[in-house]
């Protein structure tokens, strides 16, 4: 049992996301498919967005197995700032929530392509 926190600790001071990323997200007012493409240097994170609302840079950070990011997207004629939070779960995986100005929570999972 220690052993295996240990392992899963060093993991997540190792942790990097960098590289594309498939998304599925739900909210209330349906779900989507977006792509984000990471960009780890320490705990910086920048990158791009790019789904229905087009395409947009994005800032945030990494702690350990958590993760946060924020990018503005501007939908019918209105600029909103978008920010997830999550875990990630493995080198390949991570879920969490995010906050959609106007259309409200959403969950997410995501994949490492």
């Amino acid at each position: 049992m220690v052993a295996v926190l240990i392992m899963g600790l060093l993991w997540a001071a190792d942790t990097n996301v960098s590289g594309t990323w498939a998304f599925d997200v739900t909210t209330d007012a349906g779900s989507g498919s977006p792509a984000f493409e990471f960009k780890q240097d320490g705990a910086k994170l920048t990158g791009k967005y790019s789904g229905m609302a087009g395409e947009a840079p994005l800032t945030g950070t990494v702690q350990g197995n958590k993760i946060q990011w924020e990018f503005k997207i501007d939908m019918n004629g209105e600029s909103s700032i978008v920010k997830y939070q999550g875990t990630i779960e493995s080198p390949t995986s991570m879920k969490g929530t995010a906050d959609y100005p106007g259309i409200g929570q959403a969950t997410w999972t995501a994949k490492k392509q």
